[in-house]
């Protein structure tokens, strides 16, 4: 019985990730108007299952950290009861978060479950462990996100202006140069087009770029360019998230002697997927929407940014908080900008102040409860 328990807690925990946390990859994609909702979240679905299968050869350290040993007494931690009521306790956080729309980290969760679970277990908390391995990379990696987003954002939007990209901007190649031909009217477009000998690339409403001559030539949209590699630092990002956060449930199972590894990993990757497309909207809304107004270029710069400290965290064993980096590159912006909501960060903060100890509480009245059934 406290197998199957076990077994139903990871997957609660998983469907609860994947409806809180898969939409944050593709937020600002979303929030933007690059794509429609549905778009966005089966493109994060499918690049954070990929993370959550990378996961068996690149992230084997976070399996290890949160199985709880160390942190607590290593024989408290293999017992299946335990893993039960850390994932329960945090997967009810989780769903509890996602009901009413706030993006909080699963990553908080499962650590206030492991020390809501080993303090009811009667176990002492390796205070060292916790700090060092656990409360340092997630309290530094929002910062980290705020502050390289306030940074790196404004220098890129000033190196946009003085170059003169626009998302109307072409780049023509060609054999012989090419000249930006400025179009006044409907008329005058037409005859200019008539004129052409080769090519004509469409750089704006009222500008068309021109080829003289009769070569070969590539046109490059900047509209489109930014937009490509806006879905692609999506992708990173869902792909990071996969391969941070799936680890973290999957040592759940692996005290379940039917799971290896490989099909932890893969079983957690899928339900993380099927709690994404059944219940993720209301998150979404608060990430894409709610936190601040962006830009095409403004989401790309949140995104490249999240992912690569979502990436260089998990590479050294680092539980980083994939909400906590992506929420911070958003608030990052919205001060920039000052286009950020104020009531819906405040919110959100408060919400990750209470994600530890209420996760702390569920998890250890679920232990104790599970001891009358063992």
């Amino acid at each position: 019985m406290i197998l199957i328990i076990t077994v139903m807690a990871a997957l609660c925990v998983a469907y609860a990730n994947g409806a809180n946390d898969n939409f944050k990859g593709v937020a600002t994609l979303f929030g933007s108007g690059t794509t429609n909702y549905w778009r966005a979240l089966l493109w994060a679905s499918g690049m954070t299952f990929l993370g959550s299968l990378a996961a068996v050869m690149l992230a084997g350290k976070l399996i290890k950290a949160f199985g709880g040993k160390g942190l607590i007494d290593d024989a408290i931690a293999v017992q299946p009861e335990f893993a039960a009521a850390v994932a329960l306790g945090a997967g009810l956080t989780v769903l509890l978060a996602t009901r009413f729309g706030m993006p909080i980290s699963t990553t908080h969760s499962l650590m206030g479950a492991l020390i809501g679970t080993g303090l009811s277990a009667g176990s002492a908390i390796n205070l060292s462990i916790l700090t060092n391995k656990f409360l340092i990379p997630l309290m530094t990696s929002p910062i980290i996100a705020v502050a390289l987003t306030a940074a790196i954002y404004p220098l890129l939007s000033k190196l946009r202006k003085k170059i003169g990209v626009t998302s109307e901007y072409c780049i023509c190649v060609g054999e012989k140069e090419t000249e930006l031909v400025p179009i006044t009217s409907l008329a005058a477009q037409a005859t200019v087009i008539e004129k052409a000998q080769q090519l004509s690339i469409s750089t704006g409403e009222n500008v068309t770029c021109e080829s003289r001559y009769s070569g070969k030539m590539v046109g490059v949209d900047a509209g489109k360019t930014l937009d490509t590699a806006h879905y692609l630092s999506s992708g990173i990002v869902s792909f990071a998230r996969g391969l941070n956060d799936t680890p973290k449930m999957a040592a759940l199972l692996l005290l379940v002697p039917l799971f290896t590894p490989i099909t932890g990993l893969a079983t957690i990757g899928i339900v993380i997927a099927l709690g994404a497309l059944i219940s993720a909207r209301r998150v979404a809304m608060t990430m894409g929407k709610k936190i601040t107004v962006m830009n095409h270029g403004q989401g790309f710069s949140c995104n490249v940014i999240t992912g690569i400290i979502v990436i260089l965290f998990s590479r050294f064993g680092l539980p980083v908080s994939t909400t906590h980096v992506s929420c911070g590159s958003l608030f990052g912006l919205g001060t920039i900008t000052g286009q950020g909501n104020n009531r819906v960060i405040g919110t959100i903060l408060l919400a990750w102040v209470a994600t530890l100890p209420t996760a702390a509480c569920v998890a250890a009245i679920v232990y104790t409860t599970l001891q009358f059934i063992k």
